[in-house]
């Protein structure tokens, strides 16, 4: 893993932004007025982000080869959304920093994790239930009543 750089990012710095979307495109014209730039890395082409951004590298998230020159053109990286696949973070986290780190990442991509970590820390959710089949939803509907 790369030791993480406590030393805040110094205005010309490259972001990296693993995600084309609007919500890259947001960061990207935010970063920019804060004097950053961003590297999109995003299967899509012209997508909202890479509109704005610097530069865009257009790959495959498995694509081993370009995730690495994408890494290495990035002073640290980040992601725009939760459905980034957690092995590319995973790989991502070897060659730059990466925030937030794989954990988080794995957390976010599964609702209930998401709401078992909230109340692990002390914050309160709504009641729910984790349902993988129908009959799982019949009892969380019994449950919790509707709307549910």
């Amino acid at each position: 893993m790369i030791e993480k750089n406590k030393i805040p990012l110094s205005p010309g710095a490259t972001i990296g932004i693993l995600g084309g979307g609007q919500l890259g495109r947001m960061s990207a014209l935010a970063a920019a007025r804060l004097g950053f730039r961003c590297h999109i890395f995003t299967p899509e082409n012209d997508s909202p982000a890479s509109q704005v951004a610097s530069k865009t590298t257009v790959g495959n998230y498995d694509d081993q080869e370009a995730l690495r020159s994408f890494a290495s053109e990035s002073d640290v990286i980040t992601y725009e959304f939760e459905n980034i696949p957690l092995e590319t973070a995973l790989f991502l986290e070897q060659l730059a920093p990466l925030y937030p780190n794989p954990t988080i990442l794995a957390i976010s991509q599964h609702r209930g994790s998401e709401k078992q970590f909230a109340i692990d820390h002390g914050i309160e959710v709504a009641p729910y239930e984790v349902i993988t089949n129908y009959a799982e939803l019949e009892t969380a509907i019994n449950k919790l009543k509707t709307p549910s």
